[in-house]
């Protein structure tokens, strides 16, 4: 794995399953804010890299994707830690209901899969990854520590 500061985001090159321990630790060393966005196309692996940011933060839990859950509640030294997959939502209505914005308010570090299903619960800045699966199989990773939601690039691909 290469990783560069760009401007105002990190990218992370040739990134493999055995980088992500190292691209967890880096990515939860620089984050700006408690909620952040994994943004990518289906499959491209946010629910593995979420359980590594999960392991990276000191959680013992063994993360899975809350696909059905929606919301996952982890705890470790550091204290909770929520992954929100918002990919079930037929609404912001619906993440209301399931109280999202309690969660947001809690402070505690959240991350969300599928964010632009809740993109106006979301604060005004968040962090923000994109991952793009490459040809050989690897991933490139951007992760934007500081972002206006009016600037993310929803359904990335």
């Amino acid at each position: 794995m290469r990783f560069t500061f760009q401007n105002d985001h990190w990218c992370y090159e040739a990134v493999t399953l055995a980088d992500l321990p190292t691209l967890a630790a880096h990515i939860l060393d620089h984050t700006e804010h408690h909620v952040n966005l994994l943004e990518a196309p289906m499959g491209s692996g946010k629910t593995t890299l979420c359980n590594a940011l999960l392991e990276a933060w000191g959680s013992e839990d063994r993360g899975s994707s809350p696909t059905f859950a929606l919301i996952e509640e982890h705890y470790g030294p550091k204290g909770r830690f929520y992954h929100l997959d918002a990919y079930r939502l037929t609404s912001e209505e619906e993440a209301y209901d399931v109280g999202l914005e309690e969660y947001l308010e809690d402070g505690c570090p959240m991350w969300i899969e599928w964010g632009e299903k809740v993109r106006s619960l979301l604060p005004y800045t968040v962090g923000v990854v994109y991952l793009t699966a490459t040809p050989s199989g690897q991933r490139t990773v951007r992760f934007y520590p500081s972002l206006s939601t009016q600037k993310i690039a929803w359904n990335y691909e």
